[in-house]
């Protein structure tokens, strides 16, 4: 449990904490162009909020923070901001690798790394082999990732299972489908989305089937360790029936 100060009503409330929080990390360069900048400014001013984000589910006891990096579709955008985004996460692991070892925080990727480019996929490789042991938060990055895509690639394993006699379509179940999706996480408990979208924008189509949904106006550059807490109260606002009564 977390204790909170309702910023409103002034009045101290315990917190449920999920274990699993996802984010779409929107609206950056909309916050540029508020400002006159270059969208890639957006961006780089984005990796503030990736910092206090991580830094902030870590305070709070979250088991796992999955962070909507690059999707399948961001290929079509323009090909300096595409290069621009593409050296992000390089430049994050960089200089923030050191501490997020030493936190114990474990680095994961979803998403085809395949078609990116090597000193990405280096850096990416790096990060996770480092932190392979460790037993603190789970940091998923979603990178060229699609929720769709996961799915098909799943239902391609399968498949290839069928095919070789390995296994017989009726042992095909829930739980055969998630130990065959790019990163075998649990389930999302809450997906948050900044700059007033409200759609998924295919994140999370499988593990994200019962989770709260939590959007707020707020640009990403601007989303700070209040607003990530607002969203844990208004997640504790919600009664959770998975379907039933």
């Amino acid at each position: 449990m977390f204790k909170w100060v309702n910023p409103k009503t002034k009045t101290e409330a315990e917190l449920s904490i999920p274990e699993h929080v996802a984010i779409i990390m929107d609206g950056n360069g909309r916050w540029a162009k508020k400002r006159g900048l270059p969208r890639i400014m957006g961006h780089r001013e984005g990796m503030k909020s990736v910092r206090e984000s991580v830094r902030t589910a870590q305070e709070l006891g979250i088991k796992s923070l999955t962070l909507y990096a690059f999707s399948t579709e961001n290929w079509t955008r323009p090909e300096e901001e595409v290069n621009f985004l593409m050296k992000l996460p390089k430049q994050f692991l960089e200089t923030d690798l050191n501490e997020l070892d030493e936190q114990n925080v474990r680095v994961l990727v979803a998403g085809d790394v395949s078609k990116l480019p090597r000193g990405t996929r280096e850096a990416v490789e790096e990060a996770r082999t480092r932190t392979a042991t460790n037993t603190g938060l789970d940091l998923v990055f979603a990178l060229n990732y699609g929720g769709r895509d996961e799915l098909v690639q799943a239902m391609r394993l399968i498949a290839m299972d069928v095919a070789a006699g390995r296994i017989l379509p009726e042992d095909i179940d829930d739980a055969m489908i998630g130990e065959r999706l790019m990163t075998n996480i649990q389930d999302v408990d809450l997906i948050i989305r900044t700059s007033g979208e409200q759609r998924l924008s295919n994140f999370l189509l499988w593990q994200g089937a019962y989770a709260e949904l939590h959007f707020t106006d707020v640009l990403w550059p601007e989303f700070k360790r209040d607003h990530f807490v607002e969203a844990i109260a208004a997640y504790n606002a919600r009664t959770r029936r998975f379907g039933g009564v």
